[in-house]
């Protein structure tokens, strides 16, 4: 009871310190402002115990600024850019049944599924749509998506930033050193919260993705423009993002098991992320049920039943974000290589 009554003062304070940053978000919707919602909204719900130098205002404003730039870096027309970006952002979950592979059977490590999915193309290439070369010169038509891995490997990179930030602080780190590990720590947040993000946008896990495709019996839209729709135009023309109600109705950031349970192996954290983004699979049609009853129509009373949906999307994403964060930070084992590097260093001196 204590820990929910701090964590709704603490709440109320982030609003109070954030809302000259938050205002702004009332004004369009889930492109760039749905990203900083949710990262704004999964770092107010940080425990009390988690570092303070995150509840600063100008890590605020950092972590909310970084929720944009993996979409910065989609708008490079460097081909490179492109090849190893543009992917990261989803996975057409559909996508997987040719190759006979199971969304939740997913391997741990991302090379190991390229290699499954190319030998299942090579195995059985009729089973598999065939690619136009001329739509895909980023290279990635292949592939049915790279979010779970985008994911999991900014986590581990976060555990890592946890560790040496805590070597640096007790074994005789200087304060740039300091200074920077935390830096690096708020980009790390700031960008990986952006494809979480992402994956609690239903149609970021579909081949529905902009339109209904192939076979349509219940006759759902195939208008490309529903994508857009969602992720800004129906918010901004109802409105915008409430930030503020956002906060107020997280939940408590807590701690993910990391206790190893999975048949094969696996990463915990990585079965859970999996679990995550197959629990919004069943939510593409229930975006589509709306489209088709109006309820994804601005002037449509029954439009506040569509905004709802999304709202508690944005509230799922910053409850996994704020978990995940918090999970990296209580599960950061010591970095002994720096350490003993650092124990060197001042004896030395």
């Amino acid at each position: 009871m204590q820990h929910s009554k701090n964590f709704r003062r603490a709440a109320a304070l982030f609003v109070l310190a954030s809302i000259t940053a938050l205002a702004a978000l009332t004004a369009r919707a889930w492109d760039y402002e749905g990203h900083r919602a949710i990262n704004l909204t999964a770092l107010a719900s940080l425990p009390a115990d988690a570092p303070a130098f995150l509840r600063t205002p100008e890590a605020r404003e950092r972590v909310g600024f970084l929720a944009g730039e993996p979409d910065r870096w989609r708008n490079s027309f460097d081909p490179s850019i492109r090849h190893i970006n543009q992917i990261e952002h989803f996975f057409d979950i559909e996508d997987l049944d040719p190759a006979g592979i199971k969304f939740a059977d997913l391997p741990q490590f991302r090379y190991i599924f390229v290699s499954e999915l190319t030998l299942a193309r090579e195995t059985n290439p009729q089973r598999f749509p065939q690619i136009d070369p001329a739509k895909n010169k980023d290279g990635t038509r292949a592939y049915p998506g790279f979010l779970p891995w985008a994911i999991t490997e900014n986590y581990g990179k976060l555990k890592s930033g946890f560790s040496y930030l805590r070597a640096f602080e007790e074994h005789g780190g200087t304060a740039e050193e300091i200074a920077q590990a935390k830096a690096n720590i708020l980009y790390v947040m700031g960008t990986m919260g952006h494809y979480v993000g992402d994956a609690c946008q239903p149609l970021h896990v579909t081949k529905h993705f902009n339109g209904w495709a192939g076979e349509n019996p219940n006759a759902y839209t195939r208008s490309r423009t529903i994508h857009s729709w969602i992720d800004s135009g129906f918010l901004n023309k109802t409105g915008g993002i409430d930030a503020t109600m956002l906060v107020q109705r997280a939940k408590p950031a807590a701690r993910l098991s990391t206790m190893p349970n999975d048949p094969a192996g696996r990463d915990p954290i990585f079965v859970q992320v999996l679990a995550y983004m197959q629990a919004q699979l069943p939510k593409v049609e229930q975006v589509y049920i709306f489209d088709k009853a109006g309820k994804l129509t601005p002037d449509n009373p029954q439009s506040k039943e569509g905004r709802a949906f999304l709202e508690t999307q944005l509230l799922a994403g910053a409850k996994m974000l704020g978990d995940l964060w918090y999970t990296a930070f209580k599960d950061a084992g010591p970095d002994n290589y720096l350490i003993a590097q650092l124990e060197a260093r001042k004896a030395k001196d």
